[in-house]
């Protein structure tokens, strides 16, 4: 996995903006729960779980019968993770491991599922095959992963609008790891047929998501390759990025709000 990303400044940006996130992407959650819900799940593993919030809301739903376990290669967003599984009551557990290569004891989850977790890994088929050995016979396999940057301006607009004042922001590469790997539809369907999942789904989806327009400032300085480069700026630098991106979301401002459209794929699969 790309742990360049998680190990520094992109999960202390994380860590910071969990609750914004957290409701931000609260239809992904819910769509992915739903998902797994549906099916006779018990043991759930969660991959690429960041700081635990689908991982809690999946053990909500299987109950006390059930069992919920996080994977995450951060382990800052694990930290948070436990601290707010505790807060929340949940019986989760966690593990700080790439989930391309952790060791897992056996065929032991009937769900997985991932929101965003799952198009950082350095070798997607090793990785996936890595899941399916985790997977019972029959386990489903459930994930939600972005569409081209093309199909999601939102998303990349700070970095256009910074590249003036940030020359030296990384290139975004298609296929290379990221978080446009998966936008390949034919891509993501060999990644999963190639690894041992059958019965592979893989359709779009397009969904509203939103923040408190107050919230702006702290998202596109805090995530992304805008807020990597920041953490280590001065404040002179920070105010000249904020002065030449913040104007660039305009368009997107309807009063007390930011709304744009996610544009993803749900994806589905079986073991």
């Amino acid at each position: 996995m790309v742990t360049s990303i998680w190990t520094g400044a992109g999960a202390r940006g994380w860590v910071a903006s969990q609750e914004l996130l957290d409701r931000m992407y609260q239809p992904f959650e819910d769509l992915l729960v739903d998902a797994i819900s549906s099916e006779t799940t018990s043991r759930v593993l969660d991959v690429g779980c960041g700081t635990g919030g689908t991982t809690i809301a999946a053990a909500r739903r299987v109950g006390a019968a059930g069992s919920c376990t996080g994977i995450d290669i951060a382990a800052a967003m694990i930290a948070a993770a436990r601290d707010r599984a505790v807060a929340a009551g949940a019986s989760v557990s966690f593990i700080v491991a790439d989930a391309q290569t952790y060791p897992f004891a056996g065929a032991d989850f009937d769900a997985i599922m991932s929101r965003f977790g799952v198009m950082f890994f350095d070798d997607s088929i090793a990785a996936f095959t890595n899941l399916r050995r985790a997977a019972r016979p029959g386990a489903v396999l459930r994930f939600v992963a972005w569409r081209s940057a093309a199909d999601n301006p939102f998303m990349t607009t700070a970095e256009r609008a910074a590249a003036p004042v940030l020359p030296d922001l990384p290139v975004r590469r298609p296929d290379e790891p990221g978080q446009f790997a998966f936008a390949d539809r034919d891509r993501v369907r060999r990644i999963l047929e190639n690894s041992g999942w059958s019965d592979v789904d893989i359709h779009p989806i397009d969904v509203p998501c939103a923040m408190p327009e107050n919230a702006l400032v702290g998202y596109l300085t805090a995530l992304g390759p805008v807020g990597r480069a920041l953490q280590q700026a001065d404040d002179g630098l920070r105010a000249r990025v904020v002065a030449a991106v913040r104007p660039a979301f305009d368009a997107y401002v309807h009063g007390a709000e930011v709304r744009f459209t996610a544009a993803c794929w749900m994806v589905g699969a079986r073991a």
